[in-house]
């Protein structure tokens, strides 16, 4: 079955077209901003233009917009194509990838959230979550990290806060290319957006 992978969740913007566990083709791209510009033209550049059998997407925790544009592409090319679309956890992923670097070690996984605070999350050697998803001031964070590898975009800083060195710090972000490595077990049908913390503003009147 071929699955199309779209991941516009942080400040990276990927894609990737899969064969089953096969990698076909992808590309990742370190954009801060301009993922609405950029992740249509990356799917048009796979081959068949991307057209696939399912579509898997990130939900988040990440950035509102990337979450957003992520979840749009992903709905609106399932409905053209009639395919199931299933969504996976940013966090996740990134435990995954660090498993694969780092065998055997327990992971905690840290990354940009909003207002100053982190996304982190604590995963066993397996890729499989051991805590809910906490958004707090990098401190917060500092005082519950207690994996031997630390992974995420803000894992070199968590790691300078800790009083406990890490046997591994691994700076990433998501890639949809690594799709293959995530357990199928962490796979989702609910594909609603996990934004990680409340929204910037909010209608007047809300409580």
């Amino acid at each position: 079955m071929r699955r199309l992978v779209i991941d516009s969740a942080t400040e990276a913007c990927s894609v990737a077209l899969f064969d089953d566990a096969r990698l076909v083709a992808g590309e990742c791209a370190m954009l801060g901003r301009g993922h609405a510009e950029r992740l249509v033209p990356m799917v048009a550049a796979l081959p068949g233009k991307g057209r696939a059998e399912a579509i898997a997407v990130d939900l988040g925790p990440g950035s509102f917009t990337g979450i957003r544009v992520g979840l749009a592409a992903a709905r609106a090319l399932a409905l053209a194509w009639g395919v199931p679309v299933a969504g996976y956890d940013s966090l996740s992923l990134l435990a995954a990838m660090a498993a694969q670097a780092h065998p055997g070690h327990s992971i905690d996984v840290v990354t940009t959230g909003g207002h100053g605070e982190w996304f982190f999350r604590a995963f066993d050697a397996a890729g499989a979550p051991l805590a809910p998803l906490l958004s707090a001031a990098p401190e917060a964070v500092a005082a519950q990290s207690r994996g031997a590898v630390i992974a995420g975009s803000q894992a070199e800083a968590l790691a300078a806060l800790r009083q406990a060195a890490p046997a591994a710090i691994l700076p990433l972000w998501p890639d949809a290319q690594r799709f293959d490595l995530l357990p199928a077990g962490l796979l989702t049908t609910e594909t609603h957006a996990r934004y990680g913390r409340p929204p910037d503003a909010r209608l007047p009147g809300a409580a």
